[in-house]
């Protein structure tokens, strides 16, 4: 497995988090659903520093290298300032209430 994650600056791009939540909200959640080899993502945000990113894990390396939609760098206006690929060690799954993992996070919420 493997895990790639990225990171974009909002700061003078005219894009905010809640502008992109709409983005996640109206097409992009739905547009991952489908990429083959995608175990997870997790799309993560600091509004302190306006950072906007995702957390991928794949299942192979061959997947993790295919081309993805482009429509965050379209809309923020520039390409990731940071794409790192890392080996997955291992994993586990914790204790939990809710079995559900998709469709949580503060998009859904807002």
């Amino acid at each position: 497995m493997h895990a790639v994650v990225v990171w974009w600056e909002l700061a003078g791009t005219g894009r905010t988090i809640a502008s992109l939540r709409e983005f996640l909200r109206d097409e992009a959640v739905d547009r991952f659903g489908d990429v083959p080899g995608l175990r997870l993502k997790v799309w993560i945000s600091d509004p302190g520093t306006e950072r906007w990113g995702a957390l991928l894990l794949w299942e192979s390396a061959e997947a993790a290298a295919r081309p993805l939609p482009a429509r965050a760098a379209e809309l923020i206006g520039r390409p990731p300032v940071q794409r790192a690929v890392f080996d997955v060690e291992a994993t586990v799954e914790g204790v939990f209430t809710d079995p559900r993992l998709a469709g949580r996070g503060l998009v859904w919420e807002s």
